[in-house]
């Protein structure tokens, strides 16, 4: 299966078909005909949504979704993350709604990086529902309107003070398809290692849905682009603004903070820890080219990896499914590599215009 997925994802990114072998040549028809279906599938659900058959739910607070076009590897869930520590520094107390798919290993996640905030993290595939549960455990206050934001943004110490544990906003996590809920601003991540592909709908391409989808955007964001040509940005920035002209475009990187061991993960372990190391970067995640680069970059003596699909299902399971799984990697030193999504400033847009475009979108 492991063979046929990297095969599928082979056919989307690559566009010289000359270089293919008879696995992908014997899967192109069929992912061809698959394609077409998904297009006229998503093309009724989009006609329903628009005429009204299919209703929308709103929320009682503001809703910031993110989400991507393509695959993973686009930086969804730590933007979110990213998101939802910049409204906490300003009093609002956000949920985060994410669906848990694949044993929710990236719920669990946030759950860690955010533990003992203000942060709460909402699983389940029904978001108004896992919303209003939330609601009625904590309450919730709409914001807009007033003049809080504004008070908060001036001076963020006011944050601590301010806050409470009444429920602020709503951080949409993979929120772009997610037609049945309103939102007052829609961020569409970019992989900036591999942003269109083959420009093909699933399964024969990449994109969940067409280019022109980006129209609905408010704010693109390119990711890993300090890992990315210059060429190529300008050729990203090219696309978008031929499709949405208006639209602001950030970029973003993953920037390595420290190791955790797996045997006491409350210990955070410096970077020089994999100094003169011999290392194997194994992952199960969209981008693993990123992971293995920026493990190079903090200077091991050798790297080597072996990646597996995007929440690739492990028989051993993996730490975030079953934390089982040490008894059976002794002796080796097993290490988690924690990052954080920083903001590249570029052309004046940095993390301090980005605030404040949040601020101006979410102010109403």
């Amino acid at each position: 299966m492991e063979k046929l997925k990297q095969a599928v994802k082979e056919i989307a990114y690559y566009r010289h078909q000359a270089k293919f072998s008879k696995l992908h040549l014997s899967l192109i028809p069929f992912l061809s005909l698959s394609s077409s279906l998904y297009g006229a599938l998503l093309y009724t659900r989009q006609s329903l949504y628009r005429s009204g058959f299919f209703s929308k739910n709103r929320l009682p607070v503001p809703v910031i979704s993110v989400g991507n076009l393509t695959w993973g590897g686009n930086g969804k869930t730590p933007m979110a993350e990213f998101i939802a520590k910049r409204l906490a520094d300003y009093g609002i107390s956000p949920l985060i709604l994410t669906r848990g798919y694949a044993g929710g290993d990236e719920a669990k996640m946030l759950k860690r990086h955010l533990l003992g905030g203000p942060v709460k993290v909402g699983v389940g595939a029904n978001r108004v529902a896992t919303a209003n549960l939330f609601f009625e455990k904590y309450g919730y206050v709409d914001y807009r309107g007033s003049k809080f934001f504004e008070r908060t943004y001036l001076d963020p110490k006011m944050g601590s003070h301010v806050g409470s544990q009444k429920i602020g906003a709503a951080v949409l996590d993979d929120g772009m398809q997610h037609w049945s809920l309103c939102r007052d601003l829609e961020i569409v991540m970019i992989n900036g290692l591999m942003p269109w592909g083959n420009c093909k709908l699933l399964p024969l391409g990449p994109l969940r849905e067409p280019l022109i989808a980006i129209k609905r955007a408010n704010i693109a964001v390119v990711h890993h682009a300090d890992l990315v040509l210059e060429q190529k940005l300008k050729d990203i920035k090219l696309v978008l603004q031929e499709i949405k002209e208006s639209l602001p475009i950030f970029y973003t990187r993953m920037t390595p903070s420290y190791f955790f061991e797996l045997r006491n993960i409350s210990t955070k372990m410096h970077l020089g820890a994999v100094l003169d190391a011999v290392v194997l970067c194994v992952s199960a995640i969209g981008s693993p080219d990123a992971f293995v680069r920026a493990m190079e970059k903090i200077g091991p003596l050798f790297v080597d990896r072996f990646d597996f699909s995007d929440h690739y299902s492990f028989q051993l399971k993996d730490y975030d499914r079953d934390p089982e799984i040490l008894k059976h990697l002794h002796p080796f030193k097993v290490l988690v590599l924690c990052s954080e999504m920083q903001i590249i400033p570029c052309n004046g847009c940095n993390e301090d215009s980005f605030k404040s475009l949040l601020k101006e979108l979410l102010e109403v």
